[in-house]
């Protein structure tokens, strides 16, 4: 069969095979699946490499997924390219599926890992935290928001080091309807821009988007960041989301920790600087600066944090140079 893919009577897994067969990718078990699609495990048998591919269909697919949030989540990740980020490989379109090749994670994902062995010592949920705030300072260097944190979204390798993964929600923040031209006005302003979309799971969502509020998003990404590293140490998430109203009151107050877990006072005070009011919420500098933060980094992140303060560098609206 060609790459139309247009003999819609064979059953799903013949026309996937066949198209992936031509792309010299042979299909094995199914690793997750979504509203709109189904991740497989696979293996390139030229460059005999395990991938995942994620296979959606376009029948199933809202026209809103389609049109807006698939272009945008192939956009973003045909980009990243960072050592705690899943990668991207390919994207094959067909007039009724399209096939999203990707970065296999062996070590399946957080979530799976807290509900298998409970609450991280603090050395393992520092570590994983600290690779997912490098993987987040870069997204945000480059101007791009997840807006989809959450455990099932953190996958583990083979070494059990963090890939951040579903770009599904995420998004290129651009400042260009500001009508200032110069760069580092540009650059500063995009920490100031709000999105209107609610986007993500309720359980990991700040107060201002579960009010329906425009909300920035770069603050938000930090807020879900706080309800993973609150998880990753005590197993449960910190606000109860049975329903709306509970979670709502729950997030208008300071978290509490239980306690029969050790947790150390940096570390809740972190957690506290995430999980706050938007006017007073971490900032990803903020966070990667962080001394407890700071002592799981295998290295000093220097090159982040400068890429960072570019970012944040306040607009000088009067006599703004351009920072290239």
């Amino acid at each position: 069969m060609g790459k139309g893919d247009s003999t819609e009577a064979a059953p799903n897994t013949t026309s996937n095979r066949s198209v992936l067969e031509e792309y010299n990718y042979k299909v094995g078990k199914v690793i997750g699946t979504g509203s709109y699609g189904t991740v497989y495990e696979a293996y390139h048998t030229k460059q005999k490499v395990m991938v995942a591919i994620k296979i959606i269909s376009k029948k199933k697919a809202s026209e809103d997924y389609l049109n807006k949030f698939m272009p945008r989540e192939l956009q973003v990740m045909k980009i990243l390219r960072h050592k705690y980020l899943i990668s991207f490989y390919q994207a094959i379109e067909t007039t009724s599926r399209v096939y999203i090749i990707l970065e296999l994670a062996q070590g399946g994902d957080v979530l799976e890992w807290i509900q298998r062995y409970g609450a991280c010592s603090e050395p393992l949920a520092g570590k994983w935290f600290s690779q997912m705030t490098l993987g987040m300072a870069y997204l945000h260097g480059k101007g791009i928001v997840h807006r989809d944190l959450k455990l099932e979204n953190l996958l583990l390798d083979k070494q059990e080091n963090v890939k951040i993964s579903d770009f599904g929600f995420s998004k290129m923040v651009s400042s260009n309807k500001t009508g200032h031209s110069s760069p580092s006005y540009q650059r500063s302003s995009i920490f100031s821009q709000v999105s209107q979309t609610y986007c993500g799971s309720f359980a990991y969502s700040c107060p201002e988007i579960l009010r329906g509020l425009p909300y920035n998003p770069f603050l938000s990404d930090t807020w879900s960041m706080g309800v993973i590293l609150y998880t990753l140490m005590v197993a449960h998430l910190p606000f109860d989301d049975t329903n709306l109203k509970k979670l709502l009151r729950g997030t208008q107050k300071e978290v509490t920790f239980p306690p029969n877990h050790a947790i150390s006072q940096e570390c809740k005070s972190l957690i506290l600087q995430m999980l706050c009011q938007a006017a007073k919420r971490a900032t990803i500098l903020d966070i990667i600066k962080d001394p407890w933060v700071l002592r799981f980094q295998a290295e000093p992140p220097t090159h982040e944090i400068k890429l960072l303060e570019v970012m944040f560098q306040p607009p000088n609206t009067t006599n703004a140079q351009p920072l290239e």
